[in-house]
């Protein structure tokens, strides 16, 4: 109990008050003090009182998971959401982002934006006096990763060199599943179509932090990436604002689909993941999305407990 109540004390002192805009804002213990806490909430093993403090959110992009996952968490810590939406608050009118960042500093005691530059996302962070979180740009989407290492973390204990491959679009989920995964020792492979693979600094980023031993890869054979790997992993082929690439990226990422051909190369007690929502007989087959291995919806539920444990952190108590 001391050293679980010394973990936590440390956690709250190198976090609290602190930004969240990327998966490498956190450095290697912090990322695995986080996932340690999401577990001990999530088994009722300890408990918060934000005592009613308040998070905002600002969403421009569609959301079901990411908005119900921060207020569900905000009410389990005590603490209370408000949410912004731009059609119908100031920031659809075109207030200035410095305004509104400082103004929503002076009611609420943290801010998760959801949106499409990163740079927006940037720029909130430096006029607003209170922590912002990423809760999804194009670039990055470091609270789904941290919820996807979790439910590796659950399925097989320690993280430290296992492999999870991620087929399909180089987007912001593969950029920060690279990014965490460098942090916490798992090896990452990405398989891309040619022209789709994730951001070239990205990669880059993550092979600077990788711990000793631990590989990132990016090829462009699905067959190559997923062989004896312990977590396979997709997502939508078009993300939000690419819908009307739709058809000539069915094209290209024809051979992408994750289905039982590929789960047959990976170990055998290989999981599946998913962030949702799934096109199924797109990039995942209706068999894989439910199969016996699939997690999806154990990961779906880890956002809550991840998400509760990120605010616990840097919000305080």
């Amino acid at each position: 109990m001391n050293s679980s109540k010394s973990r936590i004390d440390g956690l709250m002192d190198s976090l609290k008050g602190h930004d969240f805009l990327s998966s490498a804002n956190l450095d290697s213990s912090q990322t695995k003090a986080i996932l340690s806490l999401a577990l001990d909430l999530k088994y009722n093993r300890v408990s918060f009182n934000l005592n009613n403090r308040v998070l905002g959110l600002i969403f421009t992009k569609a959301s079901t998971r990411t908005r119900v996952s921060f207020s569900v968490a905000m009410t389990r810590l005590g603490g209370h959401t408000i949410d912004l939406n731009p059609n119908v608050t100031q920031v659809g009118r075109g207030e200035p982002l410095n305004d509104t960042a400082r103004v929503l500093s002076r009611y609420c005691d943290a801010i998760a934006i959801r949106t499409f530059a990163q740079q927006d996302l940037i720029d909130y962070a430096h006029w607003s006096s209170v922590p912002v979180v990423n809760a999804l740009t194009d670039l990055e989407h470091p609270c789904q990763a941290l919820a996807d290492f979790l439910t590796l973390q659950e399925s097989f204990g320690d993280l430290s060199g296992l492999t999870l491959s991620y087929i399909g679009d180089g987007n912001n989920v593969a950029n920060s599943l690279m990014l965490c995964g460098a942090l916490l020792g798992v090896n990452i492979n990405i398989a891309s179509p040619k022209g789709f693979e994730p951001n070239d600094k990205i990669i880059a980023k993550a092979r600077s932090l990788a711990c000793k031993g631990t590989t990132i890869k990016v090829v462009n054979d699905p067959a190559l990436a997923v062989h004896g790997a312990q977590a396979l992993y997709t997502d939508v082929w078009a993300s939000m604002g690419q819908e009307l690439e739709q058809s000539k990226r069915e094209k290209a990422f024809d051979g992408f689909c994750l289905n039982q051909k590929l789960l047959n190369e990976a170990d055998q007690d290989a999981i599946i993941l998913h962030c949702l929502p799934a096109h199924r007989g797109e990039e995942i087959s209706q068999e894989v999305m439910e199969h016996k291995s699939s997690r999806i919806f154990d990961q779906t539920e880890n956002r809550l407990h991840a998400q509760q444990a990120l605010l616990a952190a840097i919000i305080g108590v």
